[in-house]
């Protein structure tokens, strides 16, 4: 006996269907819904400090305040520059729930982190995305760096824990505040699951972006603190300091 209905048409099949680029609506050249020509024009990040990827006017330099006081983290991986258009669509994605934006942000993070795990960069054990205040996850519906941190984990093939950072306390936005600020705004504001495993392990925290590094810091050290191996940070964008221009 045949369950299956006899079809003599084609099986429609999405992932090889035509996409339109999510930004200029021109059909794009592959399965990713951007055209290679908006993908060029994206404010990638160019010269950066080897450990924070503060945008820097020379290559293979280490900026004066990782020097100064090396943080926690190993490494920040961070495609481009917050600017237009990554830093609306990264708003849209974040606070208009505009999931599409999010998901091809990922995906283009994803083909990064996979030519730098290709040439030098140690793929992580675990992805770790930060986690956000109740009260905001409530307001907002979702936390947009573990949706971040899934679809990464689904396109390199790696493990995600959701649960195993936890934020103790609501910090309030971290947006209005400097550097100073934000780090004093931070203290205490994270823990570990009771059952965390971290010792000896190399960990990724996953967020949208990157300005001072406080919040890395704070989770970096908190992993370190109990023994991870390494931690580096995976973002889609990163700010330049204060006052310049990218």
């Amino acid at each position: 006996m045949h369950c299956q209905p006899q079809r003599k048409s084609k099986v429609y099949i999405w992932l090889k269907n035509k996409q339109s680029c999510l930004l200029c609506d021109e059909t794009a050249d592959d399965a990713t819904p951007i055209c290679m020509a908006c993908e060029t024009e994206l404010p990638w990040l160019g010269d950066h400090c080897q450990t924070c990827a503060l945008p820097l006017p020379t290559a293979g330099l280490t900026c004066g305040p990782c020097l100064k006081q090396p943080p926690a983290f190993e490494k920040v991986i961070a495609p481009w520059t917050y600017s237009f258009p990554i830093d609306s669509l990264i708003t849209r994605f974040k606070h208009s729930a505009k999931w599409p934006f999010g998901h091809l942000l990922a995906e283009l993070l994803a083909q990064a982190l996979r030519h730098r795990f290709d040439e030098d960069l140690p793929r992580p054990d675990l992805l770790l995305p930060v986690p956000l205040a109740t009260r905001r996850l409530r307001q907002r519906g979702f936390n947009q760096a573990a949706m971040l941190a899934r679809w990464l984990a689904t396109r390199l093939d790696l493990p995600c824990d959701e649960r195993l950072l936890l934020r103790t306390q609501d910090t309030g936005a971290q947006q209005t505040l400097n550097a100073s600020a934000r780090r004093k705004n931070l203290r205490n504001a994270f823990a570990l699951t009771p059952e965390a495993s971290v010792k000896g392990r190399h960990l990724a925290l996953v967020d949208d972006v990157l300005t001072t590094g406080a919040t890395a810091q704070a989770l970096a050290r908190l992993l370190m603190d109990a023994g991870a191996a390494r931690v580096d940070v995976y973002c889609l964008a990163r700010t330049p300091k204060p006052g310049d221009t990218v």
